[in-house]
């Protein structure tokens, strides 16, 4: 698991950003957290995890870039749209992607 060192957030996870980026390394529960990360496939622009969803077998074997993080699955859509416009700004595109280098990764 890698994150994005330019993390977009939620105002609700930005007072809790250590707290919940450390239970998420360290596989612990949380209700109503949310991770924004790049897509696994080339037919989505985001997806978008519960983060308990992270400590089953299959997604701690794959390497998922986590670029956002939300208390909320209302936060993790305004996170969503915020990162969408800021992308299409920057490149005239929808492929964030493009947007997130990956010497920003960390």
């Amino acid at each position: 698991m890698k994150w994005y060192k330019d993390l977009y957030m939620g105002e609700l996870a930005v007072k809790r950003k250590r707290k919940i980026i450390s239970r998420i390394k360290h596989g612990k529960v949380q209700i109503g957290v949310y991770v924004l990360a790049l897509p696994l496939n080339d037919d989505n622009i985001l997806d978008i995890y519960p983060s308990y969803i992270l400590n089953q077998k299959y997604y701690r074997n794959i390497a998922i870039n986590i670029v956002g993080i939300a208390c909320g699955y209302e936060e993790a859509m305004e996170v969503l749209q915020r990162m969408v416009i800021d992308c299409y700004t920057s490149t005239g595109q929808f492929k964030i992607c493009d947007m997130t280098e990956d010497d920003k990764f960390s």
